[in-house]
């Protein structure tokens, strides 16, 4: 059987040691982090690539479909370029920095910052009720508008499509056909597929994806239905 490809044989990512960080940098923040780990993106236009997440720790919503409570808490503080250091192993080009909400972590975005100036693709995923103006504009950001199924629906901040650029990405939650219907009418009220892609994911349990995917079609909406392949590979073990 032949030998697994490893960084040594092939460095397609960006090395630790490459980082500004690495090379007497002023200190960076602290991040509380609840996993870091290697997989395969499952969502966004970047799904079935490559890809090392970061998850970190605390988020301020409770949305109904939640399928990571685990991050609402806990986590462990690390250093940025210890983190960098970690990432480094996996020889990546894409790194996602999720939660959680990270930007419920002022210091997310020197991590996000520190990620750019090391050469990766990076993304982040964010609910939409946190401010993103801040954000480096080198991050693809993956805004989450909330559903009213969500539970959270009250709490997006409209203003942050102000600060969304091309390369970034709408995504939607759809619990049923009520909170479809809301986000057709959003999408298309405020011609939001006409500046980004839209992404409609069925909530799990609770929309059927076919369900969704006929939706869809029956009404010509112009998105992209998004299954969240991770789970299609690994159902709902934490870290895939």
């Amino acid at each position: 059987m032949a030998n697994p490809v490893t960084a040594r044989d092939w460095s397609i990512g960006p090395r630790a040691q490459d980082s500004p960080v690495q090379r007497g940098a002023a200190p960076l923040p602290r991040v509380r982090v609840t996993e870091i780990f290697h997989s395969i993106q499952g969502e966004s236009l970047s799904a079935g690539e490559r890809t090392a997440f970061v998850r970190l720790t605390g988020c301020p919503l409770r949305c109904t479909y939640c399928d990571t409570p685990y991050a609402f808490k806990g986590g462990e503080w690390r250093e940025i370029p210890e983190i960098l250091a970690e990432i480094a192993e996996y020889s990546v080009r894409h790194v996602c920095v999720t939660g959680g909400e990270p930007l419920a972590q002022a210091s997310s975005h020197a991590l996000l910052a520190a990620l750019c100036d090391a050469g990766y693709q990076v993304s982040l995923e964010t609910s939409g009720a946190m401010e993103i103006d801040a954000v480096d504009p080198r991050v693809i950001k993956v805004l989450d508008f909330k559903t009213p199924g969500s539970g959270e629906q009250d709490r997006n901040l409209l203003g942050n499509l102000e600060h969304l650029g091309p390369r970034d990405q709408l995504k939607l939650v759809i619990c049923d056909e009520t909170d479809y219907h809301w986000a057709a009418s959003l999408v298309l009220d405020r011609a939001l597929h006409e500046r980004w892609t839209v992404l409609l994911s069925p909530a799990t349990p609770g929309c059927e994806p076919g369900d969704l995917a006929d939706w869809i079609l029956r009404d010509r909406l112009p998105v992209r239905l998004q299954i969240q392949l991770h789970k299609v590979l690994w159902g709902e073990t934490r870290g895939r």
